[in-house]
């Protein structure tokens, strides 16, 4: 797929339906890659129905398998065609013509074979490539898989296997409780360690060294046996690297086992899978099969490479979680200092590291378009322009449009309320230009209050199954980076029509509620609306507008008003149990918006009228999700938190403990946030803050699903405190909120719910992509922050010529160093100790020499230190890696 995607290869193909089918069937995105290639005006594709054509089409023989039912059609397609392209070429001038040649192009030898007897001519992709001119390039971009062509490296030769093959019968062991299913999580402190939680076991599953874990990618679906509870440990307390200990490892000769029994590299690493571990054991096991890989592009930097000839190389993932891969290339010159992107093919049981292919260079290292390019594949977020049929599916007028005056013969205004003449608002961060919702309150003349959300009415312009409504499905969510935002729908929407910008008319879909002075609501209706716009906020500015004393127009009163509602409205979450959690969030501040240099960073503040917004979209959340679950109880497209098991919390709780003699009651949501509230330290305030986020990390992730799919009891939302919950008041960003808009305008009538909507497993199918592309772009988004972090780190080493100092907090204890987190930068780091120290599992504390005076110093986790802060170029990735040392209580620099 890579080759085809080349713009170097571009021969005129002709791509059968029965190819089609079959990459369908085994992959849905190698299917999408697929059609979007035959859509593409530089690309010379032309889809043949042979399945349709009488003189092709095939009926599956008895005893045929479909695979060979398959080969056989696509042989009959090639010959049919290269007859019917020499019956219909014309005669010039009685001279025959020279006729084009068709050549079945196939990667199957037995394929190529039965075609070779039947006089078809055939070739495989890599003898085609070769014989193009200038091939070096293309022939990198073909898989490792099935390359016997090739002359094997020496660490192919002659090994033996370093990994068991899988047993025959995984599925059966499953369904017997014999074997456990679950993801590989990777240890990103060391490498020869994972783990697999599975349903039968509270704790998660521990995996000791490179055999137990065979051959697993972080993010694999896997099978895993469990040993007997004799042979249970606990994880590591070490901080183990790969880079270090692996650092002499050569390309070519890795693995190689076949003339010693057990070489330098597997004598280190099984050093470090002996250690000393604390006597905390859990259930421990090993890999015995991989039920669905998580092999995906993936950006690195290449090492090693020294000539122009092919030669096996090194690649280095920037992220920790990630095996180095090997390739074999004939660029490798060329791309050192280059950010390149390399798929996975295989992973040989007689191999070291997983080989793979080099698919295209990304552009020069450090450079903030290559790293942002190879944040957006690494996490999968496509960023591809948006298509003509997409933009075709747009209003014809452009930014033209308005909403019409008010007529009865009108679409636009079919059913809608007026609100034009209310007093409404929006309150965003700076620079918002997609603006989702706005807000607005009144007093009644029957004393109550009248509170009003009104969200634009995206679902207005993205009808269902149009090409703009799957495109929007397969992006999931917009994604934000520090300096871009890569949009779910076409800006003319997102930033213009659909966005409620103060002073013009726009569609909305309106929530409001009757309330009473203590907030408690006495109706709610939902009604599609027109509304005007009176001011567009950000959170500062509202704030600043509601405490000036000097201002009581109806805007600001009703700012007033709504805060007055808002703190009332939290009050009664945090009583039923809602938790107050916390997250590391750091506001960038850019040079400017055409440079986008990062030149600082500082802690984001939250306001009370951040507060405010919050409420009011949470509680426009629940009254939609309770509304569109009455009415349609099989598909309702919902959000759910489920409650984290209590073992998540048991090394907090024992840390809390034994440090501060703090217990933390995890036996509900609402005991927990009572807890959280009294984990005080009154000589640091950022302590409280500290705990939160490390609370929140014990946490499961919040998830999508369709109300018909799970049991009632499981569709409350656990950090809110809610039983019922969805997203409807981002649509111009998220596409479940899409789902939930057409939900509920059939659920008041206004109009019938589209024939998918009625469908439980394709609600299923489209809520899977979504919590997929929700958890990339939460990734991708931490990721831009702290590749922007480390390049403001690295402007103020360079414009103050000395490192950068700040406070940290201690949060993990090692025997070779510290995890500390450093609250103003949003960051953590590793401070390593290469000298010998004194290591205290059971009391999370280490005890170094003093470098100030005779005696040693005891650090443990929660203790506040003082870290240099440099960002040095790593040596694998040539990429800016952040390097920690402590100032104080102890300088770790002689250390």
């Amino acid at each position: 797929m890579d080759l085809f995607e080349s713009d170097l290869f571009t021969p005129p193909t002709i791509l059968l339906q029965t190819v089609i089918e079959e990459v369908r069937h085994r992959s849905l995105p190698l299917y999408n890659r697929l059609n979007a290639l035959t859509k593409m005006e530089n690309k010379r594709i032309w889809v043949f129905y042979n399945e349709f054509r009488s003189e092709t089409a095939i009926i599956r023989e008895e005893g045929e398998t479909p695979n060979d039912r398959n080969d056989r059609g696509i042989r009959k397609a090639a010959a049919w065609y290269n007859d019917h392209i020499r019956l219909t070429w014309p005669t010039i001038r009685g001279q025959s013509p020279k006729v084009p040649k068709v050549v079945m192009m196939s990667e199957d030898v037995e394929n190529r074979r039965k075609a070779e007897k039947e006089g078809i001519a055939c070739i495989s992709v890599r003898k085609y490539v070769e014989g193009m001119k200038d091939p070096n390039k293309l022939l990198d971009l073909l898989a490792a898989e099935g390359t016997n062509e090739i002359e094997p490296t020496k660490a192919v030769a002659g090994r033996q296997a370093l990994y068991p093959d899988a047993p025959p019968t995984l599925l059966a062991g499953i369904k017997a409780g014999e074997l456990h299913q679950g993801h590989f999580n990777a240890n990103q402190y060391n490498y020869l360690e994972g783990s697999v939680s599975v349903p039968a076991f509270t704790k998660p599953v521990l995996l000791i060294g490179r055999e137990n874990m065979n051959r697993a990618v972080s993010g694999d679906v896997v099978v895993v046996e469990v040993f007997a509870e004799a042979e249970w440990k606990a994880p590591a307390d070490e901080v183990v690297d790969q880079d270090s200990t692996l650092k002499n490892d050569d390309a070519e000769d890795s693995g190689d086992e076949a003339d010693k029994e057990e070489d330098e590299f597997s004598r280190r690493e099984r050093q470090v899978e002996d250690v000393k571990r604390s006597s905390e054991k859990q259930p421990t096991g090993r890999i015995v099969g991989v039920i669905k890989r998580n092999w995906r592009a993936t950006s690195l930097t290449s090492s090693n490479a020294t000539s122009l000839s092919q030669q096996t190389v090194f690649a280095t993932p920037v992220s920790r979680l990630l095996p180095r891969i090997r390739l074999r290339t004939r660029q490798a010159p060329t791309l050192i200092g280059q950010k390149i992107l390399v798929t996975i093919d295989r992973w040989d049981v007689t191999s070291r590291y997983p080989e793979g292919h080099f698919v295209r260079a990304l552009g020069k290292v450090e450079s903030k378009e290559a790293e942002q390019e190879s944040l957006l594949l690494e996490f999968e977020v496509p960023y591809r322009p948006f298509g003509k049929a997409i933009l075709d599916c747009l209003p014809s007028e452009g930014d033209k449009w308005v909403v019409p005056p008010r007529s009865d013969n009108s679409p636009e205004w079919r059913d809608r309320e007026d609100l034009r003449g209310l007093v409404i608002c929006s309150i965003d961060p700076p620079n918002c230009q997609d603006i989702d919702d706005a807000l607005h309150a009144r007093h009644l003349p029957n004393g109550n209050i009248e509170a009003g959300v009104h969200i634009a009415d995206v679902s207005h312009f993205v009808h269902p199954d149009n090409p703009m409504d799957s495109e929007a499905a397969s992006r999931g969510t917009t994604v934000y980076l520090v300096d871009k935002r890569i949009d779910m729908l076409p800006s003319l929407l997102g930033t213009n029509l659909c966005s409620l910008r103060p002073y013009v008319e726009r569609l909305a879909f309106s929530c409001i509620w009757e309330m009473t002075q203590d907030a408690e609501i006495v109706n709610v209706r939902f009604t599609k609306s027109v509304i005007a716009s009176k001011a567009a906020f950000t959170y500062e500015e509202a704030q600043i507008r509601k405490d000036d004393p000097n201002l009581q127009d109806e805007l600001t009163q009703g700012i007033r008003l709504l805060n007055k509602l808002a703190q009332k409205l939290k009050a009664g979450r945090m009583a039923a149990g809602a938790l107050n959690l916390a997250s590391p969030e750091v506001k960038i501040h850019l040079d400017s918006s055409e440079s986008s240099e990062p030149i600082d960073v500082e802690q984001k503040e939250m306001r009370e009228t951040n507060s405010l917004v919050e409420e009011f979209m949470l509680l426009a959340n629940i009254s939609v999700a309770q509304k569109i679950q009455e009415t349609f109880p099989q598909t309702a497209v919902l959000r759910r938190h489920l409650p984290p098991p209590r073992t998540n919390f048991e090394k907090l709780q024992d840390i809390l403990k034994k440090r501060k003699g703090l217990t933390l009651d995890v036996s509900s949501s609402g005991a927990l946030a009572a807890s959280l509230d009294k984990c005080i330290d009154p000589d640091e305030p950022a302590f409280n803050t500290l705990v939160r986020i490390m609370a929140t990390r014990c946490m499961l992730s919040a998830e999508y699903f369709c109300s018909g799919s799970v049991g009632r009891e499981t569709f409350g939302h656990y950090g809110l405190a809610s039983p019922i919950y969805t997203h409807f008041t981002s649509p111009i960003r998220r596409y479940a909120d899409v789902l939930a808009h057409r939900q509920l305008s059939a659920a008041i009538g206004y109009t019938s719910l589209h024939a998918t909507l009625h469908s439980k497993s394709h609600v299923e199918r489209v809520l899977d992509v979504v919590n997929r592309r929700h958890r990339m772009a939460q990734m991708a988004g931490r990721a831009s922050v702290e590749f922007y972090v480390g390049l403001a780190l690295k402007n103020r080493n360079e414009s103050r010529k000395d490192q950068v100092k700040e406070e940290a907090f201690v949060i993990r204890v090692f025997r070779n160093g510290v995890g500390v987190f450093v609250s103003k930068l949003g960051i953590e780091g590793l401070v390593m100790f290469k000298r010998d120290i004194r290591f205290d599992a059971d009391n999370y504390t280490v005890t170094v020499p003093s470098s100030t005076a005779p005696g040693e110093v005891t650090i443990s986790v929660f203790d506040k230190v003082v870290v240099n802060i440099e960002v040095e170029k790593d040596r694998n990735t040539q990429r800016g890696k952040v390097k920690m040392t402590l100032v104080e209580p102890v300088d770790s620099s002689s250390l």
